[in-house]
């Protein structure tokens, strides 16, 4: 019988190389994955194996959430709350010099808060705020590297998917103290992203704009508020206990097509379309989750998280350098890794380790968050960093120098996130979500 060491090989190999010849990373997982077991099992008990795995895998409660949060913010995307978010924003800081840019750093956290999509912020938010950050002359690139950097806030603020991913993978930490855990964390994420955007705008000479007059700040506020009281509801009603993070999925889609509606921004005609888009994105995501069940039951059967636990403990005792090595190895992963396979891939593995060090689970959940977040915007495979280049019109060389400065900042506060816990922990605790 192969030993761990070849099993780990066999997908070590495979799987990069499918991957480099243009095969979806899922498809690649799994092929690796199957010729991992077709070394140990029979077909007959790999086939049943195999289709054990994929729905434990997929067969969550919690995971009913993500395609009612994805519509959700596909109703969002096209429902004009966009455009109502970004003149809020503008009337909260049009005192900072690179106003737009700064803008654009809120709306993202906003928007991204009430649809837990990064890449739809990045989209919806970008697309409507860049034509009028070209018009200002602001640099395409720079203003770019601002939407892309600041749309990942949305997958910490929750709602988060991300989260509820990480959630099924870490064996069943609470939803609900995972989406308070990550206020804090995620605007500090905006926060973050300030600083380079207002050392470009001094560099560049962007004055401020000067606050509003008190009718127009009221007047943006009163047709901002419908889309900022679905953040309140949700998570009020989370905290609350009045509904699951699942049932609050529902109520979002509810209130987000009610609100389209109102606004006059979407028609009856275009919920076939919605569904249909729903059901691909979801799809995907389920097909992923199903795919990872496979490769991390062959990686436990073959101990290999156990073999990795051990080396990493074996370099040394030291619980802070270990979390370095931890964060490096899942900024890594989520450079060249969508956030779904490497939260289920790899939770598993490290959790106990963080547990070990006496990390909180839900605690080490915000970190690894973090991490994929980073991972988003980071070439070769970063999908924000794709959906922010395109509605920009601009290559991903262009924008990545603007981008090296967040890449700073972002991974300081990573640091910080890491190792000061309570900016995790205070909420979920304060909350009685968690002890």
């Amino acid at each position: 019988m192969p030993n761990a060491a070849d099993i780990g090989l066999i997908m070590l190999i495979s799987i990069p190389i499918l991957l480099a010849i243009g095969v979806p990373i899922s498809i690649s997982m799994g092929i690796g994955s199957v010729l991992a077991m077709a070394t140990v099992f029979t077909f007959d008990r790999m086939a049943i194996t195999a289709a054990q795995r994929i729905f434990t895998g997929v067969n969550s409660f919690s995971l009913l959430a993500i395609p009612f949060f994805v519509l959700a913010g596909i109703i969002m995307t096209n429902g004009g709350i966009a455009r109502r978010l970004i003149n809020f924003a503008k009337a909260l800081i049009g005192f900072i010099p690179g106003a737009l840019m700064q803008t654009n750093i809120v709306a993202n956290m906003l928007f991204g808060s009430i649809s837990g999509s990064g890449v739809a912020a990045a989209a919806a938010i970008g697309g409507a705020i860049g034509p009028q950050q070209k018009a200002d002359g602001y640099d395409p690139a720079a203003a770019a590297a601002a939407n892309i950097a600041s749309a990942p806030s949305g997958m910490l603020i929750p709602p988060s998917n991300t989260f509820i991913i990480y959630s099924l993978a870490s064996g069943g930490t609470s939803v609900a103290a995972l989406f308070i855990a990550g206020y804090i964390p995620g605007i500090l994420w905006g926060l973050a992203c300030i600083i380079p955007a207002l050392l470009y705008a001094r560099r560049a000479g962007h004055r401020a704009q000067g606050l509003a007059k008190f009718k127009e700040n009221f007047r943006v506020t009163i047709e901002a508020m419908p889309a900022l009281f679905l953040i309140v509801l949700i998570v009020g009603g989370i905290i609350s206990g009045i509904f699951t993070p699942t049932e609050a999925s529902c109520i979002a889609v509810v209130y987000v097509l009610i609100l389209s509606f109102a606004y006059r921004t979407i028609t009856v005609q275009m919920i076939p379309g919605f569904l249909l888009d729903t059901a691909k994105t979801t799809g995907m995501i389920i097909f992923m989750i199903g795919i990872s069940a496979v490769m991390g039951w062959i990686m436990a059967y073959a101990k290999i998280p156990n073999i990795i636990a051990t080396s990493l403990l074996g370099i040394t005792d030291n619980p802070v350098l270990i979390m370095v090595m931890m964060n490096i190895i899942m900024l890594l992963l989520g450079c060249v890794m969508d956030p779904t396979p490497a939260i289920l891939i790899f939770a598993p593995i490290f959790l106990p380790i963080a547990i070990s060090l006496g990390f909180d689970p839900v605690h080490f959940g915000v970190i690894m968050v973090f991490n994929m977040c980073i991972g988003t915007i980071t070439p070769p495979v970063g999908p924000i960093l794709f959906v922010g280049c395109r509605i920009a019109k601009l290559r991903i060389e262009d924008v990545f120098r603007p981008l090296l400065l967040y890449f700073v900042v972002l991974v300081a506060m990573l640091f910080v996130v890491t190792f000061i816990p309570a900016l995790s922990l205070a909420l979920p605790q304060a909350a009685g979500l968690i002890r």
